[in-house]
């Protein structure tokens, strides 16, 4: 990406930080959407900044949206579409919305959607399928991805001449960071090649920890389906005598998941997220105000999220998945381990119930917010493919979509800011201390 420098003055105030995309040349057929944006239209980083420094902080991005001229003929153009990575509510209609604006409202004539991750870009695995409006008909009522998934890297020389043979022009990726890293790498090879691959990508993960993108689609699903998981483990711990319910939730890296299913649960005693570590043992550990909160009230419920307390695991693990993400160890039974063995060990006799809804949180279907995120991330892909941009991946900024550079998405990392609103109030919500110290 082109990083720009522009400076106007309004009051003394000198703005902007410019974020350029990628064009793979002139676009010169005009579209047939009516409604256009142009690539003057901005969206800043920030919406709330401090004039007293004179300046105003941060970058600014294009606004994603229909252009007035095309740089691919539509009736010539073929697309491809690919899922990555690990289920998150919502792939189904991604691929459906992206299908039906590129025929609908572009009329492009083939779309492809290739099998089982980065891997269907090899010739000699499952062929593509061919899209039609039966195939997707119903498969926004489905969980999963009807393409199927995969992690790891391709060979990206093989993957391109796979491309080109089958002549696609445009390539909509649908994952987390590796999956966009990896689009970025089979543009610049057909850059190379002088192919014109436009590359777009589409961020998903449930975690809702990807940078410029206010919330990821999946995320509120899940988020859903975990405080349901709640409830029933909140019945399960007040149902007997010094009950305990230990959930542990999605969360590699950030506890957005943990933090919103508590908030919404309000039946939450404990939060543990990886962006606050915690001590266990010690006046102020988490087992001693546990213990407190047993003796005072007879059941807890305690969420945890699987990237928390890695730091207490002597055997931490060094290995990576396919994806290039660090192996976790499972926080959660460690922690059930603990909690049993210490109350054991005061003399307090507990019902412990450990829960982990994991996997089921993340293969359902978007529920109806999710949904409307999900056509409007979709729409917006490919309203940029077909002007001709391509490295870059749609972000979703104060409530506009914008065109992010893979570049710089791949090198920001986003996380729970524990001085924010949503960290106060998971804590207001627990009533748990700010730190377990």
């Amino acid at each position: 990406y082109k990083f720009t420098t522009t400076f106007s003055t309004f009051e003394n105030i000198q703005i902007v930080k410019k974020m350029n995309i990628t064009h793979l040349g002139e676009a010169k057929f005009t579209s047939s959407v009516k409604r256009f944006v142009n690539d003057n239209y901005r969206v800043p980083e920030h919406i709330i900044t401090d004039l007293n420094k004179g300046y105003i902080e941060g970058l600014s991005f294009e606004l994603a949206g229909p252009r007035e001229k095309l740089y691919f003929d539509p009736k010539k153009t073929k697309a491809g579409i690919v899922t990555c990575g690990g289920l998150c509510p919502g792939l189904n209609d991604v691929i459906r919305s992206i299908y039906l604006e590129l025929t609908h409202a572009y009329g492009v004539q083939e779309v492809y959607g290739f099998k089982w991750g980065y891997k269907g870009l090899l010739p000699e695995n499952d062929p593509p399928v061919l899209l039609t409006s039966e195939f997707v008909d119903d498969i926004h009522k489905e969980g999963g991805t009807v393409l199927g998934t995969s992690r790891g890297p391709v060979d990206v020389a093989k993957a391109v001449d796979h491309l080109v043979e089958m002549g696609i022009n445009l390539l909509f990726t649908i994952g987390g960071d590796g999956t966009q890293r990896g689009g970025n790498a089979l543009f610049q090879e057909a850059k190379k090649r002088g192919h014109d691959l436009a590359v777009v990508g589409i961020p998903k993960t449930i975690d809702n920890d990807v940078a410029f993108v206010a919330r990821t689609f999946g995320y509120l699903t899940a988020v859903e389906e975990a405080t349901q998981v709640l409830d029933r483990a909140h019945i399960e711990a007040r149902s007997v005598e010094n009950g305990i319910s230990l959930v542990k939730l999605m969360g590699r890296n950030a506890g957005f998941i943990a933090v919103g299913a508590t908030v919404a649960s309000q039946d939450v005693n404990f939060v543990l997220v990886p962006e606050v570590p915690f001590k266990l043992n010690g006046e102020g550990g988490f087992l001693n105000v546990l213990k407190k909160r047993i003796l005072d009230r007879k059941h807890a419920l305690v969420v945890v999220a699987e990237g928390a307390g890695q730091e207490l695991l002597s055997d931490r693990q060094n290995a990576k998945d396919a994806s290039g993400n660090a192996l976790l160890n499972d926080i959660g039974q460690y922690l059930r381990d603990e909690i049993v063995a210490y109350f054991k060990k005061e003399n307090i006799p507990v019902v412990m119930r450990y829960i982990d809804p994991s996997y089921l949180i993340r293969s359902s279907p978007a529920n109806a917010e999710d949904s409307i995120l999900c056509d409007l991330f979709a729409r917006n892909a490919v309203h940029a493919a077909m002007a001709g941009k391509t490295g870059l991946v749609i972000g979703y900024l104060h409530d506009k979509f914008i065109h992010v550079p893979i570049e710089l998405l791949a090198s920001q990392v986003k996380a729970l800011d524990v001085s924010s609103f949503a960290w106060k109030a998971a804590l207001a919500a627990t009533g748990q201390p700010e730190r377990f110290e």
